[in-house]
């Protein structure tokens, strides 16, 4: 899988699959995420992003992980939710840009249901930009994503929260600059 990625993913179109060769339809699916506008460069939160091993230090959801921001690497990690049970959760990176995103698969259930992980960075300006975190639910992974829906959403916004606080930190630190903080 190194250096290429399944059909239903472009980066152009996003996630599809196609039935034939050339027909392609969207994917039905669930998508839950959190958004959050970070006054820091994007090379700021991609620094303490792709330190996968250094999560649990600055996220309140992650306790333990380890991998490669590497596609087709593995990036294993225990998310804990609360009111939930601690999760491993054991995907492969699917697709990664330095300074915009991560993107990390798995699937459960024999393969019918698929979940993409994904971390973003969305650069406004040299000293700002929006951190996204989120899951999309493919196939029947589709239910779990209603049932778990508010406690996920909280979450995500936790991790978004997190990641804001520590790259303004960063940066302020560096920088002397002002950010939400100030």
């Amino acid at each position: 899988m190194a250096g290429t990625t399944p059909e239903f993913y472009t980066r152009k179109k996003g996630f599809q699959f196609g039935r034939k060769k050339g027909e392609v339809k969207e994917l039905p699916g669930v998508k839950l995420e959190h958004r959050v506008g970070v006054q820091a460069p994007a090379e700021v939160v991609w620094e303490i992003l792709q330190d996968v091993e250094a999560w649990p230090s600055w996220n309140p959801v992650v306790s333990q992980a380890t991998g490669a921001v590497r596609i087709g690497a593995p990036l294993t990690f225990t998310r804990q939710i609360p009111g939930r049970a601690p999760e491993t959760i054991n995907a492969t990176v699917l697709d990664w840009t330095p300074n915009e995103l991560i993107h990390a698969k798995r699937t459960r259930l024999g393969g019918l249901a698929t979940v993409v992980s994904y971390w973003e960075i969305d650069a406004l300006s040299e000293t700002g930009c929006v951190f996204s975190n989120g899951e999309l639910f493919l196939g029947l992974g589709r239910g779990g994503a209603h049932r778990q829906r508010g406690p996920l959403r909280k979450a995500y916004a936790a991790v978004c929260e997190a990641m804001k606080a520590k790259a303004e930190a960063e940066w302020r630190a560096r920088s002397g600059a002002p950010t939400s903080a100030s």
